[in-house]
């Protein structure tokens, strides 16, 4: 199994925030249903959807729980020679009082719209527990991958290591931030916003498009992911290690 492959597999994950859901068709038995989802990384670094109760693609979900998503690179000239991620998986509605705070928490960050509708209809939260994957990473590069998914150790129930650290960065360091967003050359019409923050870099929502941006190196522990933040404050590049692109 390549570790490289692992690696451009979950940076895409990662890097993209919608992808294209396939169900069961309870309606056309035999047939496959394809619907667009926006997700998030759960705790698990498993995608975290938030899907109508009314909408087609809940009821197959309830009859069979066995999907996909479709992940591929936004705006792509050829996309038969750019990364896409198929992730086999079993789709779970989350339940309990403790397990839906989470989820909300976390996916009202990246989708702020999202509070107003989840609030007035009937939506709920899911989330897809991976079994395979496939990987294509252009033409020839295609593998099966077992485990692409990583833990986020900031982002656990009962954690408030991200949440703390998403506050301290929004509220005290926006010129910091300003800077990340001019680093890496992402849109600037608007103020960017720290959504969130895992082992291998963190993503920012700028208007209605969230971006992921690496880390210089993996951060297993607030005060690494303190050191990371401020070595790219004072950045004149982005560090080529840790490459990442909107």
């Amino acid at each position: 199994m390549s570790v490289k492959a692992i690696k451009h597999a979950r940076e895409l994950l990662l890097k993209e925030y919608r992808g294209v859901l396939s169900t069961h068709s309870k309606a056309m038995p035999g047939f496959p249903f394809g619907s667009v989802v926006p997700y998030c990384l759960d705790a698990q670094g498993w995608p975290l959807i938030l899907i109508s109760r009314i909408a087609q693609h809940t009821h197959n979900l309830k009859h069979d729980g066995k999907c996909s998503l479709l992940v591929g690179e936004r705006d792509a000239e050829d996309v038969q020679a750019v990364g896409r991620l198929t992730l086999l998986a079993e789709a779970q509605q989350l339940q309990g009082t403790e397990q839906i705070e989470a989820a909300a928490q976390r996916y009202y960050r990246y989708f702020p719209d999202a509070r107003d509708y989840h609030r007035v209809h009937d939506f709920d939260f899911w989330r897809l527990q991976p079994v395979r994957w496939r990987y294509i990473g252009g033409f020839g590069a295609i593998h099966w991958l077992d485990q692409v998914a990583l833990a986020n150790p900031f982002a656990a129930v009962g954690a408030e290591s991200e949440s703390t650290m998403l506050e301290h960065m929004n509220s005290d360091h926006a010129r910091a931030i300003a800077h990340y967003v001019a680093l890496a050359g992402l849109p600037n019409q608007v103020a960017a916003t720290l959504v969130g923050i895992d082992s291998e870099g963190f993503h920012l929502r700028i208007g209605q498009s969230l971006y992921w941006l690496a880390f210089p190196a993996p951060c297993n522990n607030p005060g690494e992911v303190r050191q990371a933040l401020v070595q790219l404050a004072h950045a004149e590049t982005w560090p080529t290690a840790g490459q990442a692109s909107a």
